[in-house]
Parts: structure tokens; C-alpha cells; sequence
């Protein structure tokens, strides 16, 4: 970016150029971090790398700070309604304004938590392609936050909508060896569920490097889940289902049937 520096004086009176923070007047402090990773395809999505052979045993949703710390491997994730987390106030809109008293509360928030899942914001079929793909940017940019900033192992969401989008998906997720699904609210729907079934075999047979898939899931019986993830599998990667609040009450639901 081209430096634009403007004049002032100084105790004595003389004239002095004084540089401008041109990222802060253009509101493009996200380069700050953009620019410590790569970008890829037809829409310079940034890269995002993920390497760990340590996993989650439990998932907690952003707003349950009670259980951030609830085993030593708990890892936050975003699967609530994006008004919850991504509101005026939100992590993503903290780091696009370069708001340090809003992100000092934010690494306050997460301090000591070990791993993150990026945020799922949602994409929808019926929504403008560029609002859904600048929605995966977005999580692209909170994630690289996460990772450099708060030191956590940050697993990327896949975020899907339309087959015919499918490589946009999971571009600049090259290098990672994990990756996570939500199945909340795909199980029961037919076509969400057949989507879904598609997107994971797209994910493996694209990501190279995939090693495990975390999945967050509310179902009460894993079985479904596996099933599901058949397809990963039997292509060697390690599906991992960690135990989440609604999850361990539906599966008590279920033993109580």
C-alpha cells in the first residue's frame, strides 16, 4: 500500500511530514493479518493451515463461556445464530475496524483456550453467491486472528451451499490435516442431508493432507453420524465426534426411549 504522509509543525514551527495510517483511514486493518498468509483463486481467498494430532474431546459454542475450559482439549466454536456472534459488536467487525478495546475483550474471553473451530457463518442457496463467499472470507480472517493472535489450534469450518461452489469451499485449505462439519439441522432435511454427503466427499478427495474431520453434531445417536461420514472412512480419515452440551441431553433422550 502506498505511504501518504501529511504536514504538520512542530514545537518550533517547522514543517514536518508525519506519515498516515492509511490502513486505518481506508478501514483495511484486517491486512494486518491477511498479509501474514497466502491467497488463492479466482478470488484471492486467504490461506488457512491447520496441523494437529491432538483432537477435541468436547465442543462449546461461543456463548457458553462456563465451558471454554470444561476439559483441557474443549475447543469454541460459532455454530449459533450469527446474530450471536456476529453482531455490531462481534469479533469480525472488531478486527475490520482495528477496535483494540473491543479485541482486548475478546482475548480476554479466550484467554487459555487451546482450540477453535472458525466461525460458521451462515451460506445459504437462496442468498447472493458474493454474500456467501464473502461470508467464508470473513471466517477466514477471524481464524487467522485466532491463530496468531490468541496461539489456539484453529480447525476451518467447511462452509457449503451449491455443488456448483464446491472448490470455493475449501480453497486455501490445501495444507490443512483436520477440518470440521456441523450436521445441526442437516440430519432430518433429505437434500441438506445428501448435500452434506457430497461436500465431505468433495473435502477428501480434494484436501490431500486430511488426516481427521471434527464434527459438531446435536444427534443423539452416532451411528447416524458415522454413516454419514461413511464415505471418509473408508478412505482412512479419522471422523471425531466430540461430546457438546445439546448433544450429551439429546443422547440421554435417547437412552431414556
Amino acid at each position: 500500500m502506498r505511504k501518504v504522509s501529511e504536514r504538520q509543525l512542530d514545537s518550533l514551527g517547522n514543517e514536518i511530514h508525519v506519515p498516515k495510517d492509511m490502513k486505518k483511514l481506508l478501514n483495511l486493518n484486517f491486512l494486518k493479518w491477511l498479509n501474514k498468509t497466502g491467497r488463492i483463486g479466482k478470488y484471492d481467498l486467504p490461506y488457512l493451515y491447520c496441523y494437529t494430532e491432538i483432537f477435541p474431546d468436547y465442543i462449546a459454542l461461543d456463548n457458553e463461556p462456563g465451558l471454554y475450559h470444561h476439559t483441557p482439549q474443549t475447543c469454541v466454536s460459532f455454530y449459533n445464530y450469527d446474530n450471536e456472534f456476529d453482531g455490531i459488536h462481534g469479533l469480525y467487525n472488531a478486527i475490520y475496524f482495528g477496535d483494540e478495546k473491543l479485541l482486548t475483550k475478546y482475548k480476554k474471553r479466550y484467554q487459555d483456550v487451546n482450540f477453535f473451530i472458525t466461525p460458521d457463518y451462515s451460506v445459504c442457496g437462496d442468498v447472493h453467491h458474493l454474500e456467501n463467499l464473502y461470508r467464508i472470507w470473513k471466517s477466514r480472517i477471524v481464524g487467522i486472528w485466532l491463530s496468531l493472535v490468541m496461539g489456539a489450534v484453529v480447525i476451518p469450518n467447511i462452509m457449503y451451499y451449491s455443488e456448483e461452489y464446491f472448490d470455493e469451499s475449501i480453497a486455501g485449505l490445501e495444507e490443512c490435516s483436520v477440518v470440521a462439519f456441523s450436521t445441526k439441522g442437516h440430519m432430518r432435511n433429505p437434500q441438506e442431508r445428501q448435500l452434506t454427503r457430497k461436500m465431505i466427499k468433495y473435502t477428501v478427495d480434494h484436501l490431500h493432507n486430511l488426516n481427521a474431520i471434527v464434527v459438531y453434531s446435536v444427534c443423539g445417536n452416532e451411528n447416524d453420524i458415522y454413516k454419514l461420514f461413511e464415505y471418509a472412512t473408508l478412505q482412512g480419515v479419522s471422523v471425531i465426534i466430540p461430546r457438546n452440551r445439546l448433544q450429551v441431553r439429546n443422547a440421554g433422550r435417547c437412552h431414556r426411549g
